[in-house]
């Protein structure tokens, strides 16, 4: 910003911009207000708030620098980066590419089938587990397959299957990647250790 577009008290002001699907807009905005705050609450209060620098023997007001950021502004475009389209077995797939970091869900738990007791007891076992580390899911409602798709949508970066090799032959859970697809097999008690590597990186 320059001239009559510079607030009052600013010596220098940038703006950060993000390129959003709707138009390039202001993301945040940062000014250097220079010794306008702290000079201001000298005079207000009468108290001295000069620093003196032992190596320059200097005494000087600090200067403050001022970053402004909207919180919905910055979770738009959060939203919009992390939006793709892409195809799988030949259909259209909307997803949400959040960092497993930032994903708001980390991962959903599915049942196989939901009639199934003793899918439903395990898969409600680990759900009840992972709740105590993570903000996860659980899913038991209608094909496997679109249960998938709904967890692509909102950004979950892992689906935990629950299935009759899970129960009938002590053969783990499958855990599938949503950026990828690929499903790998898993032990049940290496699922936790296994979403700590990809989530927290240890």
């Amino acid at each position: 910003h320059q001239g009559d577009k510079l607030a009052h008290y600013a010596q220098a002001c940038t703006d950060i911009t993000f390129k959003f699907p709707f138009g390039e807009q202001e993301l945040m905005g940062i000014a250097a207000r220079g010794n306008y705050d702290l000079s201001q609450h000298t005079d207000g209060s009468g108290k001295n708030l000069e620093y003196f620098d032992e190596e320059t023997k200097e005494k000087y007001i600090p200067h403050c620098i001022e970053p402004s950021l909207g919180v919905d502004r910055l979770m738009l475009a959060v939203i919009c980066s992390a939006y793709a389209e892409d195809e799988v077995g030949g259909e259209k797939r909307n997803l949400l590419k959040f960092s497993p970091r930032i994903a708001p869900i980390k991962a959903v738990v599915l049942p196989l089938l939901k009639n199934k007791g003793e899918l439903v007891s395990v898969a409600r076992d680990l759900f009840e587990k992972l709740q105590k580390r993570y903000n996860v899911m659980y899913d038991s409602a209608g094909a496997i397959g679109r249960r998938y798709r709904r967890a692509d949508e909102v950004g979950i970066p892992f689906c935990i299957t629950v299935d009759f090799e899970t129960v009938e032959q002590d053969a783990g859970v499958t855990i599938r990647d949503r950026d990828t697809t690929e499903q790998i097999r898993l032990p049940i008690d290496e699922v936790i250790p296994y979403l700590s590597k990809a989530i927290d990186g240890y």
